[in-house]
């Protein structure tokens, strides 16, 4: 209400501020000196405006509703006496009625954000940050597609042009037996299940989106059933499935993004094309799988296998052999540009004579790799189609699978030196240990072996990036004096030896005490925390939570296994770390108790997550759902002969394995996992599918924990 006293006074105020500017306009004007003394006090300077974009969920329901606001407030502030209480009753109404819009608005945006990208965290990360106005600006704006694609051409015709002179591969041959000449006829139930299972994303290549395709499968299955059956029967796939366009994708964060240099190009392939390859790649892992083709030391696209895992499995070699009182080396090597050098000659040659396809099958390979053609998309400028004469496409569903066949015989290559490989995609780990009066024989093996690694991508048209190859000696804490200083001799590159590598993700000390990767990720941590904090008020406590657990627990929970029995002190700056998620999402100061917090959030301590996630593996492992490297480290006491009749053998206990230090050999997978298995009564280990496992192990860790410890 605005009563006439009010008014008046409202207006004494106007008119007593327009008359002030006004003389302070003529002094101005008039006396130089007036002029010169406000420069003194407030000096002119050039202040650059930014227009900020409209938040994402202001639609034009929210205008609409704001400008009926802002209209009642002007026909309030003008309305007399009699007509003032009624329409300042309006207005009150309708901005009550707005600011309930803009809320269900914005809260119905988060959670289907944090929906859809739950599962992504990097891509919540970057969403996050562009709403907050911190996003990097378009790098397609500043590069061009054409210097792009000019970049990417250049760096396989700069790989072809040092391998051109190579001597030809040579290929295994595949056991006896071992044949793929025909694929199998699919169905249109096969059809509507693989159209079902499909993620709810399209690209600018596809007729219609992904989620009207789902909706009318029933009507189209019977013609795509007809359509790819005549691609599998006939060995040729169609022109338009082998157009791609490519989006470059920034390499890390921390790279220059006017750098094309930064970026590797991604393949955009339409929905149908990549059915198509579901299909087929479907057929070839059954047939790989069942007569053993596929290299047991390569995670990389594959089920139940993650970078996890392939750390885990290098990680414990390492802890047992420094266990034992050896030194261990351990060698990171890097391709460059892998998968767009790939030669299709040889690659065709191998999947032949290595893998046994033949007929129609080595025919629809040859077709899906020529006459392909690709061109560069940024933002609105796009370059010209060129054809694709090597490489396979990243983003694709069977890229990748060749890719794993083209490079296997890398496992057998490292063996014969005497070395244990891992190799995760492009990514080769080359490791082995041995006493300390014998580091330079081990050092001029891995060399010899990188060398001969490094020909051998000569000969498949590969090449090693030496700028990225690092390697690191590995021994006890007490022990560092005893590692060598000297540097890797490859060829005519000299490496020095490292104190620490990033190991897909994971940090890997030299003394094995994980201290740099415990403190960068909460660092991380903390550092996603407080961007979520500068949005706390825009969203529920729903999304909060969720915005929480994908972009904190999800880092807290990378590569946990790793961390089984770490000191003490560095698990507890991860449970710091949840403690502030945990007081983020109540908005609770650091004094209040976390105990209750994380009882009402469900939430494992650390220390329970890190056996939460071992306890699974051996779950995994014991039912066939593990990588066969890390069930071959578990034993059961029941199949051990003399232990057959104690009785501990009726139970599905699992071997302990014996070490000498604790903080050392008790750590590697092979000895922590049975012991967390161990200590969980028989109902949890006896349990009949993995979800009810993990429902019994959270039961009970989370009955385990939230003691004094985790108080603080």
């Amino acid at each position: 209400m605005y009563p006439e006293a009010y008014r008046a006074l409202h207006w004494y105020s106007i008119c007593f501020i327009g008359i002030v500017f006004i003389g302070i306009v003529l002094a101005l004007l008039y006396d130089s000196s007036i002029t010169a003394a406000l420069d003194r006090i407030i000096p002119v300077r050039t202040v650059r405006c930014r227009r900020r974009a409209s938040d994402p969920w202001f639609d034009e329901d929210c205008r609409l509703a704001k400008r009926l606001v802002r209209r009642l407030e002007r026909e309030a502030r003008k309305a007399d006496a009699t007509n003032s209480a009624a329409a300042t009753a309006a207005w009150t109404a309708q901005r009550r009625v707005y600011r309930d819009l803009l809320r269900q608005k914005r809260e119905s945006f988060w959670s289907s954000k944090v929906d859809s990208e739950r599962s992504r965290p990097h891509q919540l990360w970057q969403s996050v940050d562009a709403l907050m106005g911190r996003g990097r600006s378009p790098t397609c704006s500043t590069i061009g597609a054409t210097a792009f694609h000019r970049h990417f051409d250049d760096k396989v015709a700069a790989v072809r042009a040092s391998t051109s002179d190579a001597p030809p591969p040579s290929y295994t041959t595949a056991p006896q037996g071992c044949s793929l000449h025909d694929f199998r006829s699919v169905s249109v139930d096969d059809i509507v299940t693989a159209v079902r299972q499909l993620p709810d994303k399209q690209c600018a290549s596809d007729p219609m989106p992904t989620r009207l395709l789902k909706e009318n499968i029933d009507v189209l299955a019977p013609f795509l059933t007809e359509f790819f059956n005549r691609s599998l029967s006939l060995g040729a796939v169609p022109v338009t499935f082998k157009a791609a366009y490519i989006s470059p994708l920034l390499k890390k964060t921390d790279l220059d993004p006017a750098d094309a240099k930064s970026f590797r190009p991604i393949s955009n392939l339409s929905v149908l094309s990549k059915l198509l390859e579901r299909i087929v790649a479907q057929q070839l892992l059954g047939y790989l799988r069942g007569h053993r083709l596929l290299p047991d030391l390569q995670s990389a696209y594959r089920a139940h296998h993650s970078t996890e895992t392939a750390v885990l499995k290098v990680l414990s070699d390492i802890l047992s052999a420094v266990d034992t009182g050896n030194l261990s080396i351990l060698t990171l090597l890097d391709l460059s540009a892998a998968f767009d050098t790939v030669d299709h000659p040889i690659l065709l040659c191998r999947l032949q004579t290595s893998y046994g396809l033949g007929g129609v099958v080595h025919a629809w390979f040859r077709s899906y790799l020529t006459n392909r053609t690709q061109y560069v998309r940024c933002g609105e400028s796009t370059s010209t189609p060129l054809s694709v004469l090597f490489g396979v496409p990243q983003g694709s569903v069977l890229g990748p699978i060749l890719f794993l066949l083209y490079t296997a015989d890398l496992v057998r290559l490292v063996e014969s030196f005497g070395l244990e490989p891992h190799l995760y995609a492009d990514d080769t780990q080359i490791y082995g240990s041995c006493r300390p009066g014998a580091t330079a024989n081990l050092q001029s093996r891995v060399a010899d072996c990188i060398v001969a690694v490094a020909d051998w991508m000569r000969s498949n048209r590969l090449q090693l990036n030496t700028d990225k190859t690092e390697f690191l000696w590995c021994t006890s804490a007490r022990r560092q004096h005893q590692l060598p200083t000297d540097p890797l001799v490859v060829g005519a590159d000299s490496l020095a030896p490292a104190s620490v590598v990033r190991d897909l993700g994971i940090y890997v000390d030299s003394d094995l005490s994980m201290r740099t990767h415990v403190l960068r990720t909460a660092g991380r941590c903390f550092a996603a925390l407080r961007q979520i904090r500068s949005i706390r008020r825009s969203v529920t406590r729903p999304v909060l939570e969720s915005l929480v657990v994908a972009l904190v627990l999800s880092r807290l929970d990378y590569g946990c296994a790793t961390l089984a029995g770490v000191p003490s002190q560095l698990l507890d700056r991860l449970q710091s770390a949840q403690n502030a998620a945990a007081r983020l999402i109540f908005g609770a100061s650091r004094h209040v108790h976390i105990t209750p917090l994380l009882r009402s959030l469900h939430w494992l301590p650390v220390r329970e997550r890190i056996a939460f996630r071992l306890a699974v593996l051996v779950y995994r492992c014991l039912h066939g759902m593990a990588p066969a490297y890390l069930s071959a480290d578990l034993l059961r006491v029941s199949d051990v002969g003399s232990r057959q009749r104690l009785r501990s053998a009726t139970t599905s206990a699992l071997v302990g394995r014996r070490t000498q230090r604790a903080t050392i050999g008790d750590r590697a997978f092979a000895a922590a996992a049975p012991a967390v298995w161990n200590s969980l009564p028989e109902d949890v280990r006896s349990s009949t599918s993995l979800p009810v496992f993990r429902r019994r192990l959270k039961t009970e860790l989370y009955r385990r924990s939230l003691g004094p410890r985790h108080s603080v």
